[in-house]
């Protein structure tokens, strides 16, 4: 089985397997409950030029682009992507995930990895974390991580690998870096989820989906139209979203019909990569854990920006601060058809619950007498678990194998009374897990 992982993941193992961090910074969910922001604050950083240059260029060149084009140049351009920067998580960066807030989180994730594992019949290809390896016996394990950029992929490397990896030598190789943890344990990048090779996988997405571009649509008197990126033709030097003149094809094919709400935010690239990932569970077996901010179908307006864990207007500035929208679950469910089973999406608040959060609180507090320590773990606690905190914002959601919602065909021979009818195994963080 592999485990995969894609961009704002790369602590889930280094970080919060190895060694808990400090939780005084702020957090993006302080800030998600305002409005964007209408202006830059005095005194901020300038905008960087070549982006905007780039934009204004492009934009008065074919005209208007679409919000999930903006988003796609400002996030990812290979010259001056928000992405391309350095120092963009943790307390100096724009954003702290919930890996970086305590380690209970990341050891839950491996207890949800090794449930799955366990379901599907422990099949002996495995790729998984380190810490794990006792555990899967002789089960081959690796670890492969999608990640288009640069910067985190070298911090991954490094916290992963030390010094033991190296850039792929040939280009159009799909591998651009390979690595080796202390233990052994096989590390591979790639640019691409089509370009990790087939075979058992377990999928985890942590705050992958939010950072994938979305279009915009707007509900007007003369139907749906989509929401764009122009030039304010009376400040040149900004932009402006304006509602296009006419329907596009994506205004045409990507908004429900019968569609309630006057605002609605599609993600196609991600319903791309969750069919992607539904066709690999149903071909090779595994599963996949989808965590973010989201929602199933209810929200509008959720397009915003980061910068210094603070609220950012998502048109000024561009390429210096995080983008990021809601994800709607339930569009991915419509993408991912029938081939597989999806539950969710559930609070992060009831998954960590269900997958016995108090019960390694109290194991953690037992055998801990540093003061300072013991505070930072109540603190962990209380921001991934308050409904007023990251425990309703944050969301979870997976993509299972049918056959692991089947019940068990019951063994040849064997007289069962009716009560001990064979049942599956419990799926970990959606069911309450049992721990005596």
């Amino acid at each position: 089985m592999r485990a995969c992982f894609g961009a704002k993941t790369q602590l889930l193992i280094s970080r919060v397997f190895f060694h808990p961090v400090s939780t005084s910074a702020a957090v993006r969910w302080r800030a998600v409950q305002s409005r964007l922001c209408s202006s830059t604050p005095p005194g901020e950083q300038k905008p960087r030029p070549s982006m905007l240059r780039h934009l204004t260029s492009k934009i008065k060149a074919t005209g208007p682009i679409t919000v999930a084009e903006y988003m796609r140049e400002v996030l990812t351009n290979p010259v001056t992507g928000y992405y391309v920067r350095n120092n963009m998580l943790g307390p100096d960066g724009d954003f702290i995930t919930s890996p970086e807030i305590s380690q209970i989180f990341g050891e839950l994730l491996g207890v949800w990895i090794i449930s799955e594992w366990m379901g599907a019949g422990h099949p002996k290809q495995l790729q998984v974390f380190t810490q794990l390896k006792s555990v899967l016996g002789d089960a081959s394990v690796s670890l492969h991580l999608v990640e288009v950029s640069p910067a985190l992929s070298r911090i991954q490397a490094q916290n992963l690998t030390g010094d033991q990896n190296q850039e792929a030598d040939i280009e159009d190789e799909p591998v651009y870096r390979r690595g080796e943890t202390a233990t052994g344990l096989p590390v591979s990048w790639y640019l691409r989820l089509e370009d990790v090779p087939a075979g058992f996988s377990i999928f985890l997405a942590h705050e992958f989906f939010d950072a994938l571009p979305i279009h915009k649509f707007q509900r007007t008197q003369k139907g749906w139209r989509e929401v764009l990126v122009d030039i304010d033709p009376e400040k040149p030097e900004q932009l402006r979203f304006v509602a296009a003149m006419a329907p596009t094809l994506a205004s045409s094919t990507l908004v429900q019909a019968g569609e309630k709400r006057t605002h609605v935010e599609v993600c196609a690239e991600g319903g791309v990569i969750v069919q992607q990932l539904a066709r690999r569970i149903v071909e090779d077996g595994g599963a996949a854990l989808i965590a973010d901010y989201g929602h199933d179908g209810t929200k509008t307006d959720t397009f915003r920006g980061f910068k210094g864990h603070q609220l950012h207007d998502v048109l000024s500035s561009p390429g210096s601060a995080d983008l990021t929208a809601d994800v709607d679950f339930s569009y991915l469910r419509r993408m991912a058809e029938e081939g597989v089973a999806c539950l969710g999406p559930i609070s992060q608040r009831m998954f960590l619950k269900n997958m016995g959060i108090d019960s390694r609180m109290q194991v953690l507090l037992r055998n801990c007498s540093d003061p300072p320590t013991r505070q930072q773990l109540i603190s962990s606690y209380d921001m991934l678990t308050n409904p007023n905190k990251m425990g309703e914002r944050f969301h979870f959601f997976s993509l299972l194998h049918p056959s692991r919602l089947q019940k068990p065909q019951r063994p040849e021979g064997l007289k069962l009374e009716k009560k001990q009818t064979p049942v599956p195994l419990p799926i970990a963080g959606f069911t309450e897990l049992s721990f005596t």
